[in-house]
C-alpha cells in the first residue's frame, strides 16, 4: 500500500509575509498607528513606523526612558545639572550600578549629556541634552500623576 501524502521535505513553508493578516487585524493597526500620529499606518499589510510594531526601534528607546530608573533620572535632572553622587543620593534606592548603567544608556541614546572636568578628583557633572530636556517635558506630569495617585492604585488591591 503506498501513501497518497507528499513527502513532507518537499513541502516549503509559506513566507509569514506572503500571508495577508486579516482586515479587523489590519483595522487594529490603523487606529493604533493614528493613535499615536503614525504618518504612514499598515493599511497596505507592510509593518509601521510606529511604538505598536513589534520590529520599531522605537521599542527599544521606550524601554530605555520608561523604565523606572530612566524616568527618575531623567526627572531629577530636569532643572539642574547634577553630580553622580548627587542623583545616588537622590533617588533613593537605586545602587550604584543601576545609576551607572542607567546614565550610560541615556547619555548614548543622547538624553543625558556627561561633563567631565579634568580636575583632581576628577568631577562629572550630568545634564540633560536639547531631546532629554522634550522628553522631561512630557515624563514630569506623568510622574506626578503617578505621585497623586499611587496611594489609591496600591491601597486599593
Amino acid at each position: 500500500m503506498t501513501s497518497t501524502l507528499p513527502d513532507m521535505r518537499d513541502v516549503q513553508p509559506v513566507p509569514a509575509a506572503a500571508v495577508a493578516p486579516p482586515a479587523a487585524e489590519l483595522a487594529v493597526r490603523d487606529r493604533l498607528a493614528r493613535l499615536v500620529g503614525d504618518p504612514a499606518p499598515a493599511s497596505d499589510g507592510a509593518a509601521a513606523p510606529n511604538v505598536f510594531a513589534a520590529g520599531c526601534a522605537s521599542r527599544v528607546v521606550l524601554d530605555h526612558v520608561t523604565s523606572k530608573w530612566g524616568v527618575l533620572v531623567i526627572v531629577a535632572l530636569a532643572e539642574t545639572s547634577l553630580r553622580w553622587g548627587e542623583l545616588r543620593r537622590g533617588i533613593e534606592g537605586i545602587s550604584e550600578k543601576m545609576l551607572a548603567q542607567t546614565l550610560r544608556i541615556l547619555e548614548a541614546d543622547g538624553l543625558v549629556h556627561r561633563a567631565a572636568q579634568p580636575t583632581i578628583p576628577p568631577r562629572v557633572d550630568y545634564s540633560l541634552t536639547e531631546r532629554g530636556q522634550e522628553l522631561a517635558g512630557h515624563l514630569i506630569p506623568l510622574v506626578r500623576w503617578v505621585g497623586s495617585n499611587a496611594g489609591d492604585i496600591v491601597g486599593g488591591r
